[in-house]
């Protein structure tokens, strides 16, 4: 067992509470498997009708896996690598497929492994303290944990936009992309809490304090996002950026700074998650996760954000025309030891 993550039964509720605020909440591989295990529980408990998860402190809901921790497994050839993300894919799965309503309270940060303990389930409710971002691509990573099945569901481009630039999304802009479903405030949430808490019909409850978020900011520039971040390259999204307006211009310039390898295999993994189902979509990560631990990337970004924290990551290969097709295709390829099984 693991303080890092609490379970407890609050009426019809079973609430799971990421207690790592000093961290916050980023998760590592005890917690992806305290939580599978108690979500294995709770689908069989005739006592429990609704699952809640919340983010212990004040500022985050999950802020992601513990990169800093991977860094360090990944530098030193343990197998906790590969351990980790299957343990996380499989918790992921879980949450997509669970039986009953799970509603993810996002009242806070949600990057990376945040957005995969929420996105796939039916309810997620967001505050004006919500934050979403899948910023992997800026640490040469992919936004996995489901993150392409996710993003490939928005609409439109903008699961593309997102996914590539790592933007930073609102509420109202969550609510917008699809990442939310009902939106209160951050003060409602606990009173929120003890009415699911209750039993009753969890949707008729979350429309009870729904309020709308207000106008999204990336509807003002949806047509852009449409325009130029509907090719299927990464070279064409970038030349077409470099045309357009200077909002396009300016997210060109985003794209310049991450990781030329990581942008082209997640676009390329943003394409193929279309029409695949969630299963799909992780087992196709696995392959790319277990491929970058065996590069790069993903070690110098880590560095460079994390470590030193020079934010000056010097990719290799540093341009886009030196990441060739026969290498994008090695990342898409089983791993040595076998595809992820569920």
């Amino acid at each position: 067992m693991t303080d890092d993550i609490l379970f407890e039964r609050r009426g019809r509720a079973g609430l799971m509470t990421l207690n790592r605020p000093q961290a916050l909440n980023a998760l590592n591989r005890e917690m992806c498997l305290a939580l599978h295990r108690q979500l294995d529980a709770w689908a069989v408990d005739d006592d429990v009708s609704v699952v809640i998860i919340r983010g212990a402190g004040e500022k985050a809901f999950c802020a992601g896996g513990d990169v800093v921790g991977l860094y360090h497994s990944g530098k030193g050839g343990t197998s906790e690598w590969e351990g980790f993300f299957a343990d996380e894919y499989r918790m992921n799965l879980a949450i997509g497929t669970f039986p009953k309503p799970y509603v993810a309270l996002v009242d806070g940060f949600s990057m990376g492994g945040g957005v995969g303990v929420s996105v796939h389930a039916p309810y997620r409710v967001v505050t004006e303290k919500t934050l979403f971002a899948m910023p992997e691509t800026g640490i040469g990573l992919i936004p996995d944990v489901g993150g392409t099945h996710a993003l490939a569901q928005m609409p439109g481009e903008v699961g593309t936009y997102l996914g590539l630039t790592g933007a930073r999304l609102k509420a109202a802009d969550c609510m917008y992309a699809g990442y939310g479903t009902h939106h209160c405030t951050s003060a409602q949430i606990e009173a929120l809490t003890d009415a699911l808490a209750e039993g009753g019909d969890v949707a008729q409850t979350l429309n009870a304090f729904h309020s709308d978020a207000g106008p999204a900011p990336l509807e003002a520039v949806r047509a852009e996002i449409e325009r130029h971040f509907a090719f299927d390259t990464v070279e064409a999204i970038m030349e077409s950026l470099s045309l357009g307006s200077d909002w396009a211009v300016a997210q060109r310039d985003v794209l310049m700074k991450m990781s030329p390898t990581s942008m082209k295999i997640s676009l390329r993994a943003l394409r193929e998650a279309r029409g695949d189902d969630l299963a799909g979509c992780l087992r196709r990560e696995y392959r790319l996760v277990s491929a970058i631990k065996s590069g790069h990337d993903f070690f110098e970004g880590i560095r460079a954000q994390l470590i030193d924290k020079d934010k000056s990551p010097r990719w290799r290969p540093a341009a886009l025309r030196d990441v060739t097709e026969e290498m994008v295709d090695g990342y898409f390829a089983p791993p040595a030891w076998g595809d992820l099984s569920f």
